[in-house]
This record gives C-alpha cells, structure tokens and sequence, in this order.
C-alpha cells in the first residue's frame, strides 16, 4: 500500500510499537500501512459514520488484518476505553470539530503518551487548546499536497501541567512554534503566499477609500503585521 504524501507524512508521526487509535479513520488507510509493515503491533480504526467505517473494514479484510486492527463506530472518542491506546491520532477535519473531540476526550486522552493532529483548517484554535490544555509539542511539520497546505503536529501532555503557561506570541500560535523555530522552508513559502494575498485585498480596499472598509482594512493590516513577525524568524 502506498499512502499519499499527506497521510504518508501523518504516518510517520507515529511512535513505532505504539498501539494506535485513528479518530475519524476513514479507509483505515493508516493503520493498515503501520500494521502490514509492522511498525505498530494492532490498531483501533474508529469513525463517526458507517459508510467510512465498512470502507475501512474491506480494507482491513484485504490486507487479513482482521485480528490486528479493530473498528468500532464512534463519535469521536466516546468508544475507547483509558489505556487502550498509547497514539490517538485526529487528521483530516476541521480544526472546531477537532478541539470538539479533544475536549469530549480528554479523560481518555489523560492516558495516552501522544496526540497526533492534522486539521484542515483553524491551526491556531487547535494549537491554543492544548497549550491551554498544558500539552508540550514534540514535532510540527508543514507539506504540500496536490495543491494545498497541511500541518501536522506531535503532542504530549506535560507533567502536572507544567506546560500550561507556556507563553505563545500570536504567530506561534497561527503559524506554530516549531515550524518558526525550524525555519521551515513550506511555511515560509506559505507566509508568503498568505502576504502577498493580504497585500492584494489591502490594496484593493484602499483603492475605495471609504470609512465603511476601514475595520476591514485595519483587520488585513493587523494579519500583515503577524505575518511579517513569523518571517523575521527566517531573516
């Protein structure tokens, strides 16, 4: 089985020998790579619908993983149990839903070693939550896939919270602390990108010169200035 850039890259966030969970699994395409290639020992592949969840089952009956990986239909993680899993792994929504589960979650999640986490969309909610939440990064990196940005993040919860204060400027929490702190150079093509957008609709909105865009225009103007913050990270 060959992954996609993407998935292949949310796969290889996963700590080898752990017991995985994937939350909102889908084709059960990740477990059933990490299994076949024996890199974790068995997986929970677990989702919301039937339709993804009878997907997921072919493909496990495909690869006779049957014994290995077990799905279970779920809202989020209300079907695992504390201590089945060591890697709960959320990728692939947006970044509301994914604090949503986390937060229904969190008595669970208190009795994994990691959180692996892949939203769509909202990174600096999904970021800001487990700061708040006293969760440390471990690992944070950014890929391109046909076309479209994607941010992949390693948690863990720090002892007795001690992470909870840790201060985050804003750009950290909408670019990531790890990615600035790398220079990596896909968020640094991304923040150019999402400049040389924001410069755009600036300048189209000075070009009315009306006061009713002026909120408008202090907003795009505020996003340029975080933006020029995270690249000083790469001067």
């Amino acid at each position: 089985m060959k992954l996609s850039n993407r998935l292949q890259l949310v796969a290889d966030f996963v700590t080898k020998g752990n017991i995985l969970a994937d939350i909102g699994t889908d084709h059960g395409y990740i477990p059933v790579y990490l299994v076949m290639n024996d890199y974790i020992p068995r997986a929970y592949a677990m989702d919301i619908g039937k339709g993804p969840l009878e997907r997921a089952r072919e493909h496990i009956n495909e690869y006779k993983l049957v014994d290995r990986i077990e799905t279970r239909l779920s809202n989020g993680l209300d079907k695992l149990l504390k201590g089945e899993a060591d890697t709960v792994l959320i990728a692939g929504m947006g970044g509301a839903l994914t604090v949503d589960i986390l937060h229904r979650g969190k008595e669970v999640l208190d009795t994994v070693k990691e959180v692996i986490l892949s939203p769509h969309s909202e990174w600096e909610l999904v970021r800001n939550y487990m700061v708040e939440e006293g969760y440390e990064i471990l690992r944070e990196e950014m890929i391109i896939d046909a076309g479209k940005y994607y941010v992949v993040m390693k948690w863990k919860k720090g002892e007795d919270n001690i992470n909870k204060d840790e201060e985050y400027t804003k750009e950290e929490l909408l670019y990531g602390k790890l990615l600035l702190k790398n220079k990596d150079m896909v968020l640094k093509e991304y923040l150019l990108k999402e400049k040389d957008n924001y410069q755009k609709i600036l300048d189209s909105l000075n070009s009315y010169g009306k006061d009713n865009v002026d909120m408008r225009r202090k907003e795009i103007e505020l996003s340029i200035d975080i933006l020029n913050q995270a690249l000083l990270y790469y001067v």
